[in-house]
């Protein structure tokens, strides 16, 4: 009964987290027509450092409070989860306003590593600034938010964060809007309330957490007063944080391992680029936001569904049901690779088609996003893995080898990224981030193996169907492109007719191929399942 519970809460989160990535995935196209590559540019790179500051003060939650909160609970220690809650609060506060004015009186200093143009300098300057200001209130949200799922109550939190993300987004588009077309006011104008529109989401995720605590406030009190006496209060305050550290420290990694990847490309890209300004400041912005928000697209939905077969590895694990666990892992991977595979090849075939219908025909611009995304599409498979990867060892136990899995992948970015940039030019971003998680994945890969016994040639089979129907898939797109006079677009009606041609047909052969051999039915047989 409690798995069930555990299985549907997660699925009930996992909705809402995918809606909430798809529109905040989504609105990127708006807001590019209506700003511009100015815009996108202002956004993204006051939006990166504002992620990565913005885990780091909520300390991983509410990932790692749920896993407090629903650990004590279960062995009928309920007050400590209210302590951890009354503290918390102003813990959180205190890191709100500490990463908040890390963020606004360092503005400048970041903007300076990231060696950004002196036109585009006092700009970005500002955007950071604007931003920071969500940092205030977030964590005390993130803190309600778990404490909620420790009770396996996921209600509240997908509410809250559909709310917030509506919020945002519609401020964003509705500010850029009337700024840009209204009041034919300046693109910084435009990119400043859009940066802005985080904390205006912020306050309406956290009106929802708020609300939902009047309602269930008496309920949970009267839950957390049937503590038994023994276990009360016997916990110091260090011991309780210090566990809860242990815990969030990998829900931060992975949840701020993308920021990290792309504050990367923007502090070296304009160092080591050998372009002018305005080119440099273009591919930025589709290594960072446009292109890499589509990229994100196929990874959305294939890792949703993979990692919601955790909680079932969690509760396999702790029976010390090896077996059951394997089955799992096989679920989560196939998954993946069945729905990531073919989507990111599809996508990079497509991508001068696809960035030129949803963002810009310019010849010269598309040249640039299109070749960007054409290389950069296969990396959601790396985004995809590393993910599901790293959710399956946070069932198995094994939480400090996704840090040392990030931390390995990031210094190879690192040291690759000045020379592929040398080598390759605007793809040599897209290549150092594969190397880097490639190295990441095989870590994990090496301790799944080494903690379950899993054989990974389970899903060999499966992947060598994938991977033939997948290669049949880009053929039909390329007889696609030979008919209608190739892959370059000169028009967004001529894009439009040879995506919809080639997503129609091409994912139709694919699937066909798989439920004429029984694929579809093993990798989707075994999800229902869960």
């Amino acid at each position: 009964m409690m798995a069930s519970k555990m299985i549907r809460g997660t699925m009930i989160l996992t909705v809402a987290a995918f809606f909430s990535r798809f529109l905040g995935i989504l609105f990127v196209i708006p807001y590019y027509w209506l700003t511009g590559e100015q815009g996108s540019f202002l956004y993204q790179y006051a939006y990166t450092p504002y992620a990565i500051m913005l885990s780091v003060s909520t300390l991983g939650l509410p990932l790692a409070v749920s896993k407090f909160v629903s650990k004590y609970n279960s062995m009928g220690d309920y007050e400590s989860g209210r302590r951890l809650l009354k503290s918390g609060f102003l813990v959180m506060l205190a890191t709100g306003i500490v990463g908040f004015l890390i963020l606004f009186l360092g503005a400048p200093g970041i903007t300076s590593l990231m060696h950004i143009p002196k036109e585009e300098y006092g700009n970005v300057v500002l955007v950071i600034r604007v931003v920071s200001i969500a940092i205030i209130i977030v964590p005390v949200m993130s803190l309600m938010r778990g404490y909620f799922q420790g009770f396996q109550s996921m209600g509240p939190t997908a509410v809250s964060q559909v709310v917030e993300q509506v919020v945002r987004v519609g401020f964003i588009l509705i500010g850029a809007f009337i700024v840009v077309k209204v009041a034919h006011g300046s693109v910084v104008t435009a990119a400043a309330l859009a940066t802005f529109a985080a904390f205006v989401g912020a306050v309406g995720g956290l009106y929802v957490m708020l609300h939902y605590w009047v309602l269930r406030r008496v309920k949970i009190m009267k839950t957390s007063n049937k503590s038994r006496p023994e276990r009360r209060y016997r916990m110091s305050f260090v011991t309780m944080y210090k566990e809860l550290i242990t815990y969030a420290v990998p829900f931060v990694a992975v949840g701020i391992a993308m920021q990290v990847y792309q504050l990367i490309d923007q502090s070296m890209a304009f160092y080591y680029l050998n372009y002018v300004d305005e080119i440099k400041e273009a591919i930025i912005t589709d290594l960072t936001m446009n292109d890499q928000k589509l990229v994100i697209i196929p990874v959305t939905l294939a890792t949703s569904l993979a990692v919601s077969a955790v909680p079932a590895i969690i509760v396999s694990f702790s029976k010390g049901d090896m077996r059951a666990v394997n089955e799992k892992i096989t679920q989560a991977f196939e998954l993946v690779l069945f729905l990531t595979i073919p989507a990111a090849v599809g996508l990079s075939v497509l991508g001068y088609m696809v960035h030129g219908l949803l963002y810009t025909v310019s010849p010269d611009l598309l040249k640039i996003g299109g070749r960007v995304l054409s290389w950069y599409a296969p990396t959601a498979l790396f985004f995809a893995l590393f993910q599901v990867g790293a959710s399956i060892l946070q069932g198995i136990n094994r939480q400090l080898v996704t840090i040392i899995a990030l931390g390995s992948g990031i210094l190879f970015k690192i040291l690759l990224n000045p020379l592929s940039m040398k080598l390759f030019g605007m793809v040599g971003p897209v290549i150092a981030t594969d190397i880097g998680y490639l190295i990441s994945i095989l870590i994990i890969v090496f301790a799944i193996r080494k903690a379950t016994d899993y054989r990974f040639s389970m899903i060999a089979q499966q992947l060598i169907h994938i991977l033939f129907y997948t290669g049949i898939m880009v053929l039909v797109i390329e007889l696609i492109f030979f008919v209608s006079g190739g892959n370059f677009p000169h028009s967004r009606g001529k894009a439009f007719i040879v995506i919809i041609l080639s997503v129609t047909i091409g994912a139709a052969v694919y699937l066909l191929l798989a439920k004429w051999t029984g694929l579809l039915r093993r990798v989707m047989g075994r999800s229902r399942e869960r």
